[in-house]
């Protein structure tokens, strides 16, 4: 079976083409911007084909899929740093609808029927109250950045071309994933990597830090990896579902668990640059539709995934 992963060389988007290949049934090819790192894709350059493509180009997109012919297409390609969205927000509402829409364009010109992942965000949920949690797929969508927005347009115009043309398209809302290969931009990986300078004493022993109060929902990359194939392999087009984990965590708590994995002894300061203009407090899911369609749930532990992400800064550092 030919698969194709736009944005492949990106965090989720490795975890699941390595997840694909140990299947060993699947052509994995991938795209890929010029300017791209593929550090993360080092290991499998050799058992996966990649495209140049900036899925902002319609052309580029349309010559992709005409050459790939895939049958299953994850759509992870976009820009997906909230703090980034702020500064930007052109860019990401461009990159993250436009990309899209020229994904799906370009399927209704394919002669073959792929089944298409569409890989959302709980940020669609943004202000949630106490009350609403854990969050089902049907609580209002309230996004508080730009990146937010843009993932309910891109939640939304899967539903519409599902419903306008039947394209096959199943969405998810993955909460909060981490993992060894995390951007150092997100909060987990930032301070891992911290941590780990620190160890090698590469940076005097300060971790700087912004809001440490929210509470997410943490789930492994490489069981959202698995969520991600389950949600093509066994969920039903139109559709849309969670993929959490069903426990919260406040951001202090995930630091200090990083740190209790360290003998370093660190001083916490708060970093003004690192607060959003508007926060979202509290995301924590309910994954019972989507275990009921699939059967998934987490299957690796937060100590597990943590360690993991701290091992990979120690390499790197």
């Amino acid at each position: 079976m030919k698969v194709l992963i736009t944005g492949i060389s990106g965090f989720a988007g490795s975890h699941l083409a390595e997840y694909l290949l140990a299947e060993g049934k699947y052509e994995v090819a991938g795209t890929i911007k010029w300017r791209s790192r593929l550090d993360n894709i080092n290991g499998i350059m050799d058992k996966i084909k990649l495209y140049d493509c900036d899925i902002k180009d319609a052309f580029a997109v349309r010559t992709v899929l005409s050459s790939v012919q895939p049958e299953y297409i994850f759509h992870l390609a976009a820009q997906s740093f909230v703090q980034f969205s702020w500064r930007t927000p052109a860019e990401t509402l461009s990159t993250n609808i436009i990309g899209e829409v020229n994904v799906f364009e370009a399927i209704r010109e394919m002669k073959s029927e792929p089944r298409i992942h569409v890989a959302g965000s709980s940020e669609e949920y943004g202000l949630v109250f106490p009350e609403e949690v854990p969050i089902k797929e049907e609580n209002p969508l309230r996004p508080l950045s730009p990146y937010g927005v843009s993932k309910v347009a891109q939640d939304l115009l899967g539903y519409q071309y599902y419903k306008s043309y039947n394209l096959a398209i199943v969405r998810t809302r993955a909460f909060n994933h981490t993992g060894p290969r995390r951007g150092d931009v997100f909060a987990t990986s930032n301070f891992a990597r911290q941590i780990a300078e620190i160890e090698k004493g590469k940076k005097p022993p300060v971790i700087k830090v912004g809001n440490l109060e929210a509470v997410r929902d943490f789930t492994d990359v490489r069981d959202v990896a698995r969520a991600y194939f389950l949600a093509l392999e066994k969920g039903k087009a139109g559709e849309v579902y969670n993929i959490a984990s069903g426990k919260g965590y406040k951001i202090k708590e995930i630091l200090d668990r990083l740190l209790s994995l360290s003998r370093t002894k660190v001083k916490i300061e708060l970093d003004q640059e690192r607060l959003r203009p508007s926060d979202v407090e509290l995301l924590i899911g309910s994954v019972e539709k989507f275990k009921k369609a699939t059967g998934w749930k987490p299957e690796i532990t937060l100590e597990k995934t943590l360690k993991d992400l701290l091992d990979y800064w120690r390499e790197k550092a």
